[in-house]
């Protein structure tokens, strides 16, 4: 079974639309999924447009909360909810599209690997994308690198595939609510010894500005998380005991 979590934070123009897209591009290739939807305490109307979504199509499933927990809060409410061998999360804006779960899905299912995320800077990749925002992606790329040797080029894309049985084993361990829970999960599952695919991606950046929701406070709270993890992880060693 495969189950997608799509996090949302006030997307209620076009969550409805966007939920219905997902189910279209998992059921070109798989029977056997689940959407799990999660309203991550948003302001405008998302909770009852995932609600709308749900009650119109049931492998769309509402998860969602009234309190703000963060991207990382919701991807990992979502993944110790899912009951996929496979779980997967995507962006709810869609700047990514759907179509390339089909293509991570057999890649993962072939080459019996742990975890399968799309990369902007795969050979492959097409890209719509402020050059601001390549430019930090590379910058911030040098210092995973050094900071955690991760085996990828890119860990802030918002679309990935991991095994259920490990994302539901190390979520539940994530200390980071804001965008660099991202690190903290392939950080974890390193340590693991995961075996980890790059893929490529389409990316359409639909934001009006270079950074769109990311402001200058949340780059610098993801750089300060960033060398938190890299503390917790290998002088602190609290994650696994």
């Amino acid at each position: 079974m495969l189950s997608i979590v799509v996090p949302a934070y006030n997307e209620g123009e076009h969550i409805y639309d966007n939920l219905m897209i997902i189910d279209e591009a998992l059921k070109a290739f798989t029977s056997d999924y689940e959407i799990i939807a999660v309203n991550d305490g948003s302001r405008d109307n998302t909770g009852a447009e995932i609600k709308r979504a749900a009650a119109d199509n049931p492998t769309i499933k509402d998860f969602g909360y009234d309190d703000n927990r963060g991207k990382g809060g919701a991807v990992t409410w979502g993944a110790v909810n899912s009951k996929g061998d496979i779980v997967g999360f995507i962006d709810a804006d869609l700047d990514l599209s759907p179509k390339f779960l089909g293509t991570y899905y057999a890649t993962m299912t072939a080459e019996n690997a742990d975890i399968v995320l799309g990369s902007k800077m795969h050979k492959d990749s097409k890209l719509e994308y402020p050059f601001a925002r390549k430019v930090f992606s590379f910058c911030y790329y040098i210092m995973l690198k050094v900071l955690f040797g991760l085996k990828c080029h890119d860990t802030q894309t918002g679309i990935k595939l991991y095994k259920g049985s490990l994302i539901r084993e190390i979520a539940p361990l994530r200390k980071i609510d804001g965008y660099a829970f991202d690190i903290e999960l392939l950080a974890l599952a390193s340590k693991k010894k995961a075996k980890l695919l790059e893929m490529p991606v389409e990316l359409n950046f639909t934001r009006g500005e270079s950074f769109g929701r990311i402001k200058f406070k949340d780059v610098w709270k993801m750089f300060t998380d960033t060398w938190k993890i890299w503390w917790n992880l290998r002088i602190k060693k609290t994650y696994f005991k």
